[in-house]
């Protein structure tokens, strides 16, 4: 059994759910409701762009064939008519999908970066999904939705122009920029680089690859009050770290997972002076996925473009974790690509075979095409890519957000969210964080913290004493049937948990709270107990 229980707490937080969900089994002849709020999968969708693009794919479909009854279609190009019908079929369509592509068609040219009529032809050739990705780095008409998205939900009012590479996801674009630094010497074995914790628990074990062999320094947050509220922050004195300049790269994710907070504005401000006058080439990874659960978020890309690379995904917010869309943003002026040019000459060389298959001029090629190239091992280049059809998706989403005036999607999905956070908190009775900084897509909870707020020091120590996070997330779904997902490979403490606020109906956080106190009330009765004395 110790041998069982030591293989279990050694288990990352995701495979520990895996096995413990497997534990449970089905529970079909369980009365009470089982509720995973470990998983960060998003229980809704956004409609009205996946309409549209079905409404697009059918109508592409249709442009390929001379007749009803062929089934060999054609490619797209030009065809005398086409605008006439794909308008005609709007009309015939009586549905808020064909509502938004009339308003793309109606509002949102200055959008495209084309006229709308080159821009369907674009459109319906890459939802055939018959030719290869072309350019590599970005389609063509998906380049200017996607990048006036970022700008609009990211980096706000004060851009500065960018480079954007279509990636699998906001995992593949992390993956991808590792291999680069490394491939292109902006990082080498033994490196120092900084991880900005807590953070998504695989981000914090890529740098640990024995084929990157980093030294790595850990940033961490702590619970601060701010405006009265609380908020993980990072302190003065964590970030004074970063002034050395040993430390060649910091990744942060911000707004951060577990704990769901952006990154206060004071600390923005301490990080602008510190590449400004102690380390100024230092390389800024970030990954911005939730920042558009906030009214306003500051990108480290708005405030650092010269050092940051951001990347995004499209799946949390628009519940598209199974789409694998996202993109890597890059300044035009930037510190990756002055730091290529800055590499002694015997690199430089070595870069030059590298590269020398696809460019007749490789050290003119930058730092964000390395980074294509090198996703598909730089033979393939030419067949790099995110796939058309995933990137009409992104294209759709893009759009979808950029012509919502009102923000009608952006502030249901930010309303559902804290809703749920307020239901959850309440059952535990727990104040609320500070919501500007506050995404509400997960919450973090400090287990023993807790504990002592609601049973007292004794209890909590006995707790801390003879039981482990693991154990009490085994008993919530053995005796509850509830999952939360521990937290310490986050680089939170080994008391936190992360409960998602995205993957259940929002009546259910209520529930949640209840079972956790449930069985914590039933473990503080049988403590009393046992202790004698009722105290």
């Amino acid at each position: 059994m110790n041998t069982v229980k030591a293989d279990i707490e050694s288990l990352n937080p995701f495979e520990l759910n895996v096995y413990l969900e497997k534990l449970v089994g089905d529970g079909e002849n369980e009365t009470q409701e089982w509720l995973n709020a470990g998983r960060g999968n998003p229980n809704w969708t956004a409609a009205v762009p996946r309409e549209a693009y079905y409404i697009l794919g059918e109508f592409a479909t249709t442009e390929t064939l001379d007749h009803e009854d062929d089934i060999i279609g054609s490619k797209i190009k030009e065809k005398k008519g086409r605008v006439d019908r794909f308008q005609s079929l709007l009309e015939q369509k009586k549905s808020k999908g064909a509502d938004f592509l009339k308003d793309v068609w109606a509002n949102g040219e200055h959008l495209l970066g084309m006229k709308k009529e080159k821009w369907l032809t674009y459109i319906l050739d890459y939802m055939m999904g018959d030719n290869y990705p072309y350019p590599v780095r970005v389609l063509t008409a998906c380049e200017q939705p996607i990048q006036h998205y970022m700008h609009h939900e990211l980096f706000g009012a004060r851009p500065v122009p960018f480079d954007v590479f279509a990636v699998e996801g906001g995992t593949a674009g992390i993956v991808y920029l590792f291999e680069s630094l490394v491939n292109n010497h902006l990082l080498e074995p033994e490196d120092k680089i900084a991880l900005m914790i807590p953070t998504f628990a695989p981000y914090l074990e890529i740098p640990e690859l024995p084929e990157y062999g980093f030294e790595t320094e850990y940033i961490k947050a702590e619970l601060m009050e701010i405006e009265g509220q609380a908020s993980y922050q990072f302190s003065k004195e964590e970030i004074d770290r970063l002034r050395n300049t040993d430390i060649k790269a910091v990744f942060v994710v911000n707004p951060s997972n577990p704990t769901a907070n952006a990154i206060y504005d004071e600390t923005i401000e301490q990080l602008k002076g510190i590449v400004k006058t102690d380390n100024p080439d230092l390389m800024i990874l970030s990954d911005d996925v939730y920042g558009t659960f906030l009214d306003e978020f500051t990108s480290l890309f708005t405030s650092l473009p010269f050092n940051t690379a951001c990347i995004y995904s499209y799946s949390k917010y628009f519940g598209a974790t199974g789409w694998r869309v996202g993109a890597l943003a890059l300044s035009e002026d930037n510190v990756f690509d002055k730091r290529l040019r800055e590499l002694p000459e015997g690199k430089k060389e070595e870069l030059d075979k590298r590269y020398g298959p696809i460019s007749s001029s490789p050290r003119d090629l930058l730092f964000i095409d390395r980074l294509v190239a090198d996703s598909r091992s730089v033979a393939l280049n030419h067949v790099a890519g995110l796939s058309a059809p995933q990137q009409v998706m992104m294209a759709l989403f893009s759009l979808y957000s950029l012509l919502d005036k009102e923000d009608s999607y952006k502030k249901k999905v930010m309303e559902m969210c804290y809703d749920r956070q307020k239901l959850l908190f309440k059952s535990l009775d727990l104040q609320l964080p500070l919501k500007a900084l506050d995404t509400a897509y997960y919450s973090e909870i400090d287990f023993a913290l807790w504990l002592e707020d609601k049973y007292g020091d004794s209890f909590k120590d006995f707790i801390v004493k003879h039981h482990t996070m693991t154990d009490l997330i085994a008993k919530l779904v053995q005796e509850e049937r509830l999952m939360l997902l521990k937290a310490e490979a986050f680089g939170s403490s080994a008391w936190s948990v992360r409960v998602s606020l995205a993957n259940l109906e929002t009546a259910a956080y209520s529930e949640v709270g209840k079972r956790i106190v449930n069985m914590m009330d039933r473990m503080h009765k049988d403590w009393k107990n046992n202790r004698g004395d009722g105290e």
